[in-house]
């Protein structure tokens, strides 16, 4: 059996409420990244994270402790789904670069990384988030485009579902 639960860093809420509608259409918890520990990473079989980005391209505060309790852990064969908050009006240079930081932070921990998305329709310079094309995990803009906001995450959820199932065979 997969066990899923959603990690977020959040400090004005717009992450927390979007990893709770991800984790309310996947049917499984989230919690903050502030009350991670070595068990909760342990105990899932898929962990789906997401965080906001700062300044220039910078993590969600909590992350750094929390980027540094996941690298401590045994993250082999586990699969890990990627999301993040951004403003790209204002930061369209480092659009969602946090969602970057995560990846390359975790891409040599034996993990499997699900949920990449095409950069089409959205509007940005330049991202740490892109690799090889893509958004390593799925990025939003709940300032300027919070009309599209919802339509992604279920487009997002359903092929993170597919996913998902593929890991469990």
């Amino acid at each position: 059996m997969n066990k899923t639960i959603v990690i977020y860093g959040s400090t004005t809420g717009t992450c927390q409420a979007i990893a709770e509608d991800i984790a309310g259409r996947l049917g499984v918890e989230a919690v903050d990244v502030q009350t991670l520990d070595a068990g909760v990473v342990g105990g899932y079989d898929t962990l789906v994270l997401g965080t906001s980005t700062w300044g220039a391209g910078d993590l969600q505060d909590d992350w750094y402790d929390g980027l540094s309790l996941m690298r401590s852990c045994d993250l082999s064969g586990k699969t890990i789904a990627l999301f993040g908050c951004g403003d790209c009006e204002s930061y369209g240079d480092t659009f969602v670069s946090a969602i970057g930081k995560l990846y390359d932070g975790l891409k040599d921990s034996g993990a499997r990384f699900v949920g990449s998305v095409a950069t089409d329709g959205y509007s940005f310079s330049d991202s740490e988030a892109v690799v090889d094309g893509r958004f390593v995990g799925l990025p939003l803009d709940d300032v300027n485009e919070s009309d599209l906001t919802g339509d992604r995450i279920g487009a997002w959820v359903e092929e993170l579902k597919g996913s998902l199932q593929f890991a469990e065979r």
